[in-house]
């Protein structure tokens, strides 16, 4: 009887220094799960504040993940809904139509130019410009605290280093790479179904007076050559030189192509301009416009813009 209670007492303090073992290691495995949303807070703040170098070199610091942005040109109004950020936009150009929502947003700038105290006023806490921007207004934006980064990607990989850039300020950097990786993938779809077509010679009108042309190094200089044609202004001087008649009826183009950025820009007003009969283009009825906001932005949509311009180029490997 008394091995029996004395078999019954061990048991009971084995059963109970069991249950001590298992509510320790419950204590424990909540304090390392604790421990570890702690670290992940942490490396969470750690992000920002955020030290970039934007396109022109200047070092930036983002103190906090930007909650309310401004965008100074369309195709950054088009790179920053891309990537999740509409609610976070409270003011853009009347340019910025792409998406739609983006006409509901406060408007701080037009052709005139950039209503500075607008921008303020909205309090943002980034600015993203195109172009290195008017120096009097970006000292005005700064002295009020506020960051301002500038890109102005002039080919597909610069687009894809912006967005990504954006990404990483805005704390979108996995949707940005998301994005630009099916960018890089449609890009190269393209390129391989164009790759053995026989290659045309083209001429890109950017204006009509004085006639300017795009040149090396522009975006579409780029686009002409990925779609398999050969860009007749590509020796000229600069991304953007005045062209001559001459030398455009010299250099015979076999596709003209233009952005229908006006009401009165028609292929027939084109086709009728004095001397013009004389080009292939004209002659073979090898005139084509455009969608402006697709092939003059270089934004998400950039790559379209190429599909467009291979499509135009060789229509049947297309169809």
């Amino acid at each position: 009887m008394k091995r029996f209670k004395n078999k019954k007492i061990l048991m009971l303090i084995l059963v109970l220094a069991l249950t001590l073992v298992a509510f320790t290691g419950c204590g424990n495995s909540n304090k390392v799960e604790d421990s570890n949303e702690k670290v992940e807070t942490k490396d969470e703040k750690s992000v920002y504040p955020l030290e970039i170098e934007d396109q022109f070199k200047n070092k930036v610091t983002i103190k906090k993940k930007p909650e309310r942005i401004v965008s100074l040109a369309p195709s950054h109004t088009e790179i920053l809904f891309s990537l999740g950020l509409g609610d976070k936009i409270v003011g853009v150009t009347s340019f910025c139509d792409y998406p739609e929502e983006a006409k509901e947003k406060d408007k701080i700038g037009d052709y005139e130019g950039i209503n500075i105290e607008k921008v303020i006023e909205l309090e943002p806490d980034l600015v993203v410009q195109y172009g290195k921007g008017d120096e009097g207004i970006n000292n005005k934006i700064k002295e009020a605290g506020i960051p301002i980064v500038s890109f102005e990607p002039e080919s597909i990989d610069e687009v894809i280093d912006t967005i990504n850039k954006i990404g990483k300020i805005t704390g979108k950097e996995e949707e940005a790479k998301n994005i630009t990786e099916d960018m890089k993938s449609k890009k190269d779809a393209i390129v391989d179904k164009v790759k053995d077509a026989d290659t045309v010679k083209v001429f890109y009108e950017v204006w009509h007076d004085p006639l300017t042309a795009a040149g090396p190094g522009s975006f579409m200089d780029e686009l002409i050559n990925l779609a398999g044609g050969e860009n007749i202004a590509k020796d000229a001087e600069g991304e953007y030189p005045n062209f001559d008649q001459e030398q455009l009826i010299e250099r015979n183009p076999d596709i003209y192509l233009a952005a229908k950025d006006t009401e009165d820009k028609t292929v027939e007003s084109i086709k009728t301009r004095p001397g013009y009969e004389a080009i292939n283009a004209i002659r073979n009825d090898k005139v084509y416009l455009l969608e402006p906001n697709i092939v003059s932005r270089p934004g998400p949509r950039i790559v379209e813009a190429l599909e467009l311009v291979a499509k135009t180029l060789h229509p049947d490997l297309f169809e």
